[in-house]
């Protein structure tokens, strides 16, 4: 299934600004907006978060088969594609982030 195909059966985001991805110190590492080129990556990254309670490498493997088509460019191209380049470094590190949601107003 495609990328495309993968995001519809996801749950919406539209309650959503942001999420932000926290490290073991709480330090915010990373922020997702909702907002056109993000709005894909935000509904993988709020589903992960929901499954999984943070985006550690179980989280990870899933996002890796949710982007699809998208995470073998990414492995081929590094940097083209940071929110997967990032599950990619949590699965091979084997560390977690926190995910904190920023509720739109």
């Amino acid at each position: 299934m495609s990328f495309a195909q993968q995001i519809k059966q996801l749950p919406g985001v539209s309650h959503l600004a942001a999420l932000q991805l926290l490290d073991a110190d709480g330090q915010v590492v990373a922020t997702i907006e909702n907002k056109p080129g993000q709005a894909g990556s935000l509904a993988v990254y709020n589903h992960l978060a929901q499954l999984f309670g943070l985006i550690g490498p179980d989280a990870a493997r899933k996002g890796l088969e949710l982007y699809a088509e998208h995470s073998e460019d990414a492995r081929l191209n590094p940097g083209k594609h940071p929110n997967i380049d990032r599950l990619l470094g949590l699965l091979e590190r084997g560390e977690a982030l926190r995910v904190k949601q920023i509720f739109a107003v």
